[in-house]
């Protein structure tokens, strides 16, 4: 018998489905996770109908464009792992509630607010109308230093690796975070508190950063090269999210492609677009488990009561630790290959034993 042609590229359609295999861990296990999901997301529900109206508003928004003009015309709106991404964006409500006890704490420990309070003095010589802009930009600076640490600080990537386990990008799968990671934005949120700006003002910026950051994930075909270097767009913020070697760890910025253009982290080829997302590690798909992924680790919680000395001390190495490599981050030669800034930011600290 003669061996079946192959061709040579194939295209989606000839691609074979995945195989229907069991869940890891087995179906028994896998339905009391995914119970205790549907439970989390009942609770929020009840309690707000945020989320659901989030979820619809985009739905109405976002959904035609992705129909009539997709980025990934294969990608189908049934897409795997919906169902959990939905999941999370009627829970949202009440994760952001978790979150904002770790917010509060990150935004203080941070110190962000030392050199807010150091600018406050020229932040209140500047004329009224300039300080809309002064205040996006001064947000974006602290935004980016943040997000940056977040990718390349090997403890604060286990938060923020939730977000990026998606393969697929859409209108709802930027829902998909760990309420800890909404704390990501506390440390500009408190610099811009310290350097005089109102709560108001503050606060605004960062709901309008979340809402944009959900619209700049669609499966929309939209280029607009001309305001790449100048503003956010998704195209920019696709390539933050994909797993190409060479896109990893750049567009960091939040409103502002400046700040990645200053510090060498911008990352917008003319030659192609991003075409493979997610993360190398393995993340299971299971928002519960997703909640506690981030947590494994680190020990009994309650060992702070029962050795209180010995868990501050262990948190302060921990502590210093990451300020070392958050300094490494910082000072890595620009446009170093990702392997080399890789071992470069997590390089062994001497005499500091990391959590």
């Amino acid at each position: 018998m003669e061996a079946e042609e192959i061709p040579l590229r194939l295209g989606v359609e000839d691609v074979p489905p995945a195989p229907n295999l069991p869940p890891v861990g087995g179906w028994p296990r896998a339905l009391v996770l995914r119970s205790l999901a549907l439970i989390i997301a009942g609770i929020a529900l009840y309690n707000s109908q945020d989320g659901l109206g989030s979820v619809v508003v985009l739905f109405i928004l976002v959904v035609p464009f992705e129909r009539l003009f997709p980025r990934h015309a294969h990608q189908k709106f049934r897409r795997p792992h919906l169902g959990m991404d939905l999941g999370y964006a009627f829970a949202s409500p009440l994760l952001q509630t978790v979150g904002l006890v770790a917010a509060v704490l990150v935004g203080v420990l941070s110190f962000a607010w030392i050199p807010g309070l150091l600018l406050r003095p020229f932040i209140q010589q500047i004329p009224q109308p300039y300080l809309l802009f002064v205040g996006i930009a001064l947000f974006d600076l602290a935004a980016y230093w943040t997000h940056r640490w977040y990718h390349e600080v090997p403890q604060l990537w286990r938060f923020h690796a939730v977000h990026h386990s998606p393969e697929h990008m859409d209108w709802i799968s930027g829902f998909r975070a760990h309420p800890f990671d909404g704390a990501l934005i506390a440390p500009a949120f408190f610099f811009l508190l310290a350097a005089g700006f109102s709560p108001e003002f503050s606060g605004l910026i960062a709901i309008v950063q979340v809402v944009l950051g959900l619209f700049l994930h669609a499966n929309v075909r939209l280029r607009l090269r001309l305001l790449h270097p100048i503003i956010m767009t998704p195209e920019y913020h696709h390539w933050h999210h994909s797993n190409e070697e060479e896109a990893i760890w750049s567009n960091y910025s939040t409103f502002l492609p400046f700040w990645d253009i200053l510090f060498g982290t911008y990352y917008m080829p003319k030659d192609k677009r991003p075409t493979i997302y997610g993360v190398d590690e393995y993340i299971p798909m299971n928002m519960v488990e997703q909640l506690r992924y981030p947590l494994i680790g680190m020990g009994n919680p309650w060992r702070f009561i029962r050795h209180p000395f010995r868990s501050l001390k262990g948190m302060f190495k921990g502590l210093f630790g990451i300020g070392v490599m958050m300094k490494r981050s910082m000072f890595r030669p620009r446009g170093e290959p990702f392997h080399r800034a890789v071992t470069r930011v997590q390089k062994s600290v001497a005499n500091v034993e990391l959590d």
